[in-house]
Order: structure tokens, then sequence, then C-alpha cells
């Protein structure tokens, strides 16, 4: 993790990190790997700082990945127990993540008790916007915590035909939607 994005899980400024590293009182390990970048080791089973109410949250974009999905709350629920940390609520939901109208992910982040929203990838949040969705929660003074910076591939095509589909569905109507955004990633494919 670089330490903008480290600093800003700890709801640190990114300069107040920085002059830490510079002075060498920065609380966990970093290294600087170029000119611009510094990279902040973090173990992925120590507990941040003041993480307060923990709120687990996965999600998976269709029916069929319903193993993953479960996969992702025991993996979620295994660092948190090896953390140590309260857990006050674990949302599951299958949604995709263009979609903004998660009951499940609005009623985890209305939750004044959850300071830290943990997923396994960000993407798992949301696919576009994630960045706001951070900065509502730090302005609050609540977190963001990823636990895997990688992105999951098989729920990303699922998304795009998910907004294919919305847009077919603005220009053609429902019922042809489908058929139109299949056909759409058929010939993107093959052509």
């Amino acid at each position: 993790m670089n330490l903008t994005e480290w600093a800003k899980t700890q709801g640190v400024h990114p300069q107040t990190a920085y002059r830490w590293f510079r002075e060498g009182t920065l609380p966990v390990q970093a290294q600087r790997v170029g000119p611009r970048t510094i990279l902040v080791n973090i173990d992925a089973n120590a507990a941040p700082e003041a993480v307060g109410g923990l709120g687990l949250y996965a999600r998976v974009s269709s029916r069929d990945q319903k193993d993953d999905l479960e996969r992702q709350l025991a993996r979620l629920s295994v660092w948190a127990v090896r953390t140590g940390n309260k857990v006050v609520r674990i949302e599951a939901e299958i949604a995709s993540g263009m979609d903004g109208a998660r009951s499940k992910a609005k009623r985890l982040l209305a939750d004044p008790a959850v300071t830290t929203v943990v997923v396994e990838h960000k993407d798992r949040l949301g696919r576009m916007n994630v960045e706001l969705v951070e900065a509502a929660l730090s302005a609050s003074g609540r977190h963001l915590l990823a636990l895997d910076e990688g992105e999951a591939e098989d729920d990303l095509v699922q998304d795009v035909v998910d907004v294919l589909t919305s847009f077919c569905v603005r220009l053609y109507g429902r019922h042809s939607a489908k058929n139109r955004a299949r056909k759409a990633l058929e010939a993107a494919r093959h052509g």
C-alpha cells in the first residue's frame, strides 16, 4: 500500500504521513521505492490503529457466485478474529457494483457503530467513485479498509454486462435490453 492510501485509512493527512516518514516517526515500516513512491509494509493480520467497531461487507454480482460470497465473508471474519477487533455488523449481498441502490451496503454505511468498513477488495463496495465513499467516511472520522488491493476480474465482466444492459434499457426498453447487451458483448469479442 502506498503512503497516501495508508494515511487516508488512518485518518491522517498525507503530508503529515510524509513528514513522519522523513522524520523516522511513522508508526509502521515504510520504504522509498521510487523518486515519488513510498510503500508502507502492512502485515495483513495487523489491525489498523483506532479501528473501533468493524463493519464487514461482501458482495458478488450474480447468484452463480454465491460460493465466492461465502468465501469473502469467511476471509473477512477470520481477519477480524485474528486482529481481535470487535465486529458490530456483517452485511453480504448479491448486486451489481454499478448499482447504487444496494440496501445492505447503505445499512452498513449508515450505522454509526461501524467506524471501519472492511472489504476484501475496494471494488466490492462499488466499481466507481469508491474514493467519494472513503472521503465521506473520513469526514465523519470513519475508515474504509481493503484487505487485498487487487481486483476481482470475474465480477468486472458482469458489471460491464450490467452497464450495457442499463444503456440498452434506455434506448430499446426493458424487454430486449439483455439480449442486445449480450449481442454487443459478443460482437466486441469477435470483432
